[in-house]
């Protein structure tokens, strides 16, 4: 790989964003702001390769050195690793700016030869690299998800996620794109590549959606000319496979800065909704919906293979201020639905808590509410997504075609008024 000084930036803005997840505790992508064109795209690749093989990195440095590293040395180093073991990177370029990134700090600049030194070590040790197991989730997730699926299938699960995810897209009916293999689900799917210079990004022919995000709106079959609401909307993959489809789509959402995403997806596609900014537990339609969509607040934890700094920022507790939200959107979105009408609960968790138990509950606490299990090999995925009252997908579904991200989804149907 040849090496420049544009790879120097690169791997610059990555540690940044590296610190940015592991010191501020926020988002990968909120601290890209600072950065420009491709080096924005690489530097947000580089950190996430060194943010998936940690556990790798880390378990390699502790071998090789007394003591640990202060936090920017330790990260540098944690990303020249993953470049050269996980990247395939040329190790002579990787270290050498490496080396180049301790000396810009006065803070680190005599820890240099550390870096230097360690590196070339450990830049040969390819086959204790490999010897490694797959990074671990951390100990909050990896214990609920051990008892609900069990060692083996968590296993496979962490496997999926240090394997990443390719790129999926939804596309507008009757439209292809050239190379990429057509989903059973009917997603389209890439192994990568700058979005917008796909084929039909410009004309709005399609969207990035995982492969399983695209699976709730299928759940309610043909909703053309149906009112339906979208409630937690943005960024909008949900609203515009709706408005594809024909339904007079509302796209309700707390965040207008997320919106703004959304009406941005609206105008490239050519497609319309009513966007209303709004808190779903204060808010009341004008007349009830034929079928609402709630995609509900979660810990988002299966998307950890497209999002590798989640575990560094949920926790345990997380998970019950979430479910005490998702239980109050659940009882709210049931009241904008029309007698005889549909909800369609999911959540993007691997915990059953945020999917499987919500619906559970929903079903003691609402009398004459339906839910209706669908049949997965009928929407094109494995028999084994079926799951209590609803589709359970996992990572590791589908491996010899790249996986796909985690979900529960349900199906919940109103009562006929009377009934």
């Amino acid at each position: 790989m040849a090496e420049t000084r544009d790879s120097l930036s690169a791997r610059k803005g990555a540690l940044r964003l590296m610190a940015h997840v592991l010191r501020d505790g926020r988002m990968l992508g909120d601290g890209a702001s600072g950065l420009d064109g491709p080096d924005a795209a690489r530097a947000l690749r580089l950190a996430g390769l060194a943010l998936r093989h940690m556990g790798r990195a880390d378990a390699m440095l502790k071998a090789a050195m007394d003591r640990q590293p202060a936090a920017r040395i330790r990260d540098i180093l944690r990303l020249a690793l993953a470049e050269i073991h996980a990247d395939g990177a040329a190790p002579h370029g990787v270290v050498n700016d490496a080396v180049a990134l301790a000396r810009m700090s006065p803070k680190t600049a005599k820890q240099a030869g550390l870096v230097n030194a360690v590196l070339r070590k450990l830049a040969e040790d390819r086959a204790g690299w490999e010897a490694l197991p797959p990074p671990s989730l951390p100990p909050w997730l990896r214990a609920p998800l051990h008892k609900a699926w069990g060692g083996a299938r968590l296993a496979a699960i962490e496997a999926a996620h240090v394997a990443g995810a390719p790129l999926d897209l939804t596309p507008k009916p009757g439209v292809t794109v050239e190379g990429a293999e057509v989903l059973p689900t009917g997603s389209l799917r890439l192994p990568g590549g700058q979005v917008s210079a796909l084929p039909g990004y410009a004309e709005g022919d399609w969207w990035v959606q995982d492969a399983a995000a695209a699976i709730p709106v299928r759940l309610l079959g043909d909703v053309a000319g149906l009112r339906v609401l979208d409630l937690c909307a943005a960024p909008g993959g949900k609203t515009m496979q709706l408005a594809a489809a024909g339904a007079q789509v509302t796209a309700l959402d707390l965040s207008e800065g997320r919106l703004r995403r959304l009406r941005a997806n609206l105008e490239r596609t050519g497609l319309a909704a009513e966007i209303v900014v709004a808190d779903a537990l204060d808010w009341t339609p004008e007349e009830p919906f034929d079928a609402v969509l709630l995609d509900a607040p979660c810990t988002a934890t299966g998307t950890i293979r497209r999002h590798p700094d989640l575990p560094h920022l949920r926790a345990a507790r997380d998970v019950e201020t979430l479910t005490r939200l998702q239980y109050k959107l659940i009882d709210r979105a049931l009241g904008f639905v029309r007698p005889g009408g549909r909800l369609v609960f999911c959540t993007c968790s691997l915990l059953p808590v945020e999917g499987e138990h919500q619906v559970s509950a929903a079903l003691k606490r609402h009398p004459g509410l339906v839910a209706h299990a669908p049949d997965p090999v009928a929407l094109g995925l494995p028999a084994e997504a079926a799951s209590d009252h609803g589709l359970r997908l996992l990572p590791d579904l589908w491996p010899e075609r790249g996986g796909m991200d985690g979900f529960y989804m349900a199906v919940l149907t109103v009562p006929e008024a009377g009934a």
